[in-house]
């Protein structure tokens, strides 16, 4: 009886709850059946603004929507950032107390230890007092200042320039466009931040990008990044000033192994076409170098022609019966001479078993033994390869002609401003091992003559998954020899040439101290004007005047000045 009575009770609240049940799920289908069409578009096409405005005002106003919405979580993110620092506090102070009465439960010790962020905190800020940020420092001269790089959204002005530097360009390298928009945008944070909003209650907008004005940039060694950034008002005179410091950290050990360079051997590659005289002095200096000195090399010419190949054999026979060096190999091509060719040819003569480290090299290029360390250290197999940049001479006969004899070549291996220049521009020495380059490819064997080649194989490692040391190398330099620019060269090869030739006879500087001199074209000399005449009426922007004696040939570019400009008045009424 009682069975059946309990049976029945359940059966009627089952049916109770399942009708329960189904009602709330038709009130649910109700509440969340979705507006009609018309509905939903009837905000929109209210007022008839179907036009192209009607459209950025509701554009605008998502955007501001949006805007409130990402200020709203900022704040929240603050205020949960304060409340854990609070609660961490507590908590620390806690610890202290039990530490100090002796009552810290066991396995809490490890707590108990200073925070390492509030140490990192410390180093950072002894890094922004050390920094020339909120105060100037004494300094010794005015070499001493280290310039501000200027900067706003879409380009970068620098004093330091260089081949991947110029005195404005948008910033070229993926890492520092990122550096400078995050930096931007940490300060658009920080600007509309819940602190800031408290500090500066008279703001009636939020920051925006279109807000930066500019900003002023500086690295110092050793402590940090310094970014000086500029946003507008709310008035035409009404600025926001914000400084951001990106501090250094201590300094970490990446690795630490032993190289050990005894058993690599460099193979030296050089292509060659006649300048047998040059040829000699170049294996004058490889005797010293690498034969005496060194001793780990091998010597791979690659001969163009048959004009002086018995001067290049009767050389190498010399070197082999004065110094019983045989480690040499001359391969001879009867064709055009192509540097890129030849260096191919060299690198795939190479039939010894081991993966030999390559350096292409040029028959007008002093090295010394320190170079040859330099090369085989910051190149490793399927890792890294080498790209100096060398010291190139300028014309030895304008740097010493107020001497009676020129200096040695050793004497005027001298790296300043007034006998050289960094040949930032060059990518033709290098050093990579012979793997390395076959699985790149090698040269561009379409290339022909000189230029460009070297250029090429530098982008195929820039494109690949190799590291490229790239830095100025004590020890290796271009002897400055007369340049030819044949007339047959392509258009974009011929205009390098020039520039190259032009930029090798002298420094500036040089060139402007030999007043009265062969090569020294002062302002006021009737052939500056007759030149800035011609740029003015031919329109163009630049000229190179050229110097021939007997001797040498000097080329020196001219720009357009507004010299013509001043004196059109005085010319018409003549």
């Amino acid at each position: 009886m009682f069975k059946r009575w309990l049976l029945a009770l359940v059966a009627r609240v089952g049916l109770i709850v399942l009708g329960l049940c189904c009602c709330l799920f038709l009130f649910y289908l109700l509440g969340c059946k979705p507006a009609s069409r018309s509905s939903q578009q009837s905000p929109l096409w209210s007022g008839g603004a179907t036009t192209k405005e009607g459209y950025m005002a509701l554009l605008q106003e998502r955007e501001d929507s949006h805007r409130h919405y990402i200020n709203s979580l900022t704040k929240q993110i603050a205020q949960l950032k304060e409340a854990l620092q609070e609660r961490t506090q507590q908590l620390q102070e806690s610890l202290d107390k039990a530490k100090t009465k002796g009552i810290l439960p066991l396995g809490l010790e490890s707590l108990h230890k200073a925070p390492i962020q509030s140490d990192l905190k410390e180093f950072f800020r002894s890094q922004l007092n050390q920094a020339e940020v909120n105060s100037g420092v004494n300094l010794a001269s005015e070499y001493a200042v280290i310039p501000f790089d200027t900067f706003n959204l879409r380009r970068v002005y620098q004093l330091e320039t260089g081949l991947t530097r110029h005195p404005e360009e948008r910033p070229v390298r993926k890492d520092r466009r990122d550096e400078l928009i995050g930096t931007v945008e940490t300060a658009l944070h920080v600007l509309n931040g819940p602190q800031q909003h408290i500090d500066n209650t008279r703001r009636k907008h939020t920051y925006s990008p279109s807000d930066f004005i500019e900003g002023l940039t500086r690295t110092e060694k050793g402590k940090g990044t310094i970014y000086d950034l500029m946003f507008k008002g709310d008035g035409p005179q009404d600025f926001t000033q914000l400084v951001l410091f990106r501090p250094f950290g201590p300094v970490m050990q990446v690795k630490s192994e032993r190289i050990d360079t005894q058993s690599t051997l460099i193979n030296i590659i050089v292509p060659l076409s006649k300048r047998a005289d040059t040829f000699r002095q170049f294996i004058s200096n490889f005797r010293e170098v690498c034969i005496k000195q060194d001793g780990r090399v091998h010597l791979t010419v690659v001969y163009f022609g048959r004009d002086q190949i018995d001067q290049v054999k009767a050389t190498l026979d010399q070197t082999t019966r004065e110094t019983r060096f045989r480690s040499f190999t001359l391969i001879q091509l009867n064709e055009e001479f192509s540097r890129g060719r030849g260096l191919e040819v060299g690198a795939r003569a190479w039939k010894r078993s081991q993966n030999v480290l390559l350096f292409f090299c040029d028959v007008d290029i002093h090295f010394t033994a320190d170079f040859l360390t330099s090369c085989r250290l910051n190149a490793e197999p399927g890792k890294k390869v080498y790209y100096p940049v060398l010291f190139s001479q300028y014309n030895p006969s304008i740097i010493y002609n107020n001497q009676t004899l020129l200096p040695s070549v050793q004497q005027q291996l001298v790296i300043r401003k007034e006998t050289g220049f960094w040949r930032d521009f060059g990518f033709g020495m290098t050093c990579q091992y012979r793997s390395d380059f076959m699985n790149i490819g090698g040269f561009d064997r379409n290339i022909k003559g000189w230029g460009l080649e070297d250029v090429h194989l530098y982008r195929k490692y820039l494109h690949s998954k190799l590291m490229v040391i790239r830095s100025p190398t004590r020890g290796l330099f271009h002897l400055w020899h007369e340049k030819t620019c044949m007339d047959e060269l392509p258009s974009d090869k011929y205009k390098m040439c020039m520039q190259t030739k032009a930029m090798s006879e002298a420094s500036h500087g040089g060139l402007r101290q030999e007043e009265g001199g062969a090569y020294c074209l002062k302002e006021d000399h009737h052939y500056c004007h007759q030149a800035q005449g011609q740029l003015h009426i031919s329109g163009k922007t630049t000229c190179y005047f050229t110097i021939w004696t007997p001797k040498q040939c000097v080329i020196m570019p001219i720009s357009h000045d507004d010299f013509w400009q001043s004196k059109l008045g005085i010319l018409e009424s003549f």
